[in-house]
């Protein structure tokens, strides 16, 4: 199969495997390269900047594959500039951009022949990194995992596909063949997919956040802003029940008053990350664990080989089924 994504990246199927804040590891981006899908990993799972270092050359070093790394761009994050200029210095094929301006990671990843690909919610936001240089963009519509958008897919990406010139890459709500093939049938150069992989087994997440996967359905999954204080889906565990979905009076106010705002967020936006960083690695349901609606097809543990192999499968029927259609 042959996209937009699949030539510029030199992969077989048009598939990035999302970067997920404290679930994608090494282990899982080797996987993904060697089976034809281009994972890609948040460099804040590194703690320190010789850990990134180490980690890229770690992937390198078992795969000549391409892989990406996602960069959170705003104020949030302090490493930013480093964990740019390391990637840009040990070579990644591409970046995926988060939460903030990526004027400066295209600028400087043009220098080096790197692609950069942006998360975006909206139309004028797509825009706006096209005219910046992004060589594609990540649709991330009302269906992903993790922090999620307003627009559905079929809305998104038809309207993307018309007002851009670069590739749009659908994200969010697909995990099965079925699902991918609709968003190539909307206009969809790729699709950047991630919660069907937190149960996978190279995932480091502790086995009761990857039996959660199976265990729960889309139905089970909720809009949270106790983490970031941007809107975030998570699984709907008795903890989460007990605790609630909403910030409370206080961090509300503080949100809401403009000279606090910023100073609020970073403070909700780290306190969240210890809670997802307790989710990933304490065994125990009392914990926040982030996913999407497309964990309804997960069904078991198993390897990403054997994921990928069963998408590429499900591809395949469902083309065949859409020939019986149309044919």
């Amino acid at each position: 199969m042959k996209t937009a994504l699949t030539e510029m990246l030199g992969i077989e199927l048009p598939i990035i495997m999302a970067p997920m804040f404290l679930v994608t590891n090494t282990d899982m981006i080797v996987a993904a390269a060697e089976n034809g899908v281009a994972g890609c990993i948040p460099a804040l799972n590194f703690r320190t900047i010789e850990e990134l270092e180490a980690g890229i050359k770690d992937i390198k070093s078992r795969t000549n594959k391409p892989f990406g790394i996602n960069l959170i761009v705003n104020k949030s994050n302090v490493l930013a500039k480093k964990q740019l200029y390391k990637c840009l210095d040990l070579g990644v094929n591409f970046f995926i951009t988060s939460l903030g301006s990526p004027e400066e990671v295209i600028r400087e990843s043009k220098k080096h022949g790197i692609r950069v690909f942006c998360d975006v919610i909206e139309e004028n936001y797509a825009k706006k990194v096209e005219d910046l240089g992004a060589d594609g963009v990540i649709a991330v519509n009302s269906g992903a995992g993790g922090h999620l958008g307003n627009i559905p897919a079929s809305v998104l990406v038809p309207t993307l596909k018309s007002k851009c010139r670069i590739p749009v890459i659908s994200a969010g709500g697909v995990g099965s063949g079925a699902g991918i093939l609709s968003m190539l049938a909307l206009g969809a150069d790729g699709l950047s997919i991630g919660s069907p992989f937190i149960a996978s087994t190279e995932s480091g997440v502790t086995p009761e956040y990857k039996q959660a996967c199976i265990d729960y359905d889309a139905e089970d999954i909720v809009v949270t802003t106790k983490l970031s204080g941007s809107r975030c889906t998570v699984i709907n565990t008795p903890y989460l029940k007990k605790i609630g979905t909403d910030q409370n009076l206080f961090e509300s106010f503080l949100n809401k008053n403009k000279q606090l705002k910023k100073y609020a967020k970073m403070v909700t936006y780290y306190k969240g990350m210890k809670m997802i960083e307790k989710a990933a690695f304490g065994a125990t349901y009392k914990t926040v664990w982030c996913a999407g609606s497309s964990i309804e097809f997960t069904k078991k543990i198993e390897p990403i080989q054997e994921i990928i192999t069963r998408l590429k499968n499900e591809l395949e029927t469902a083309k065949e089924n859409l020939n019986k259609v149309v044919g």
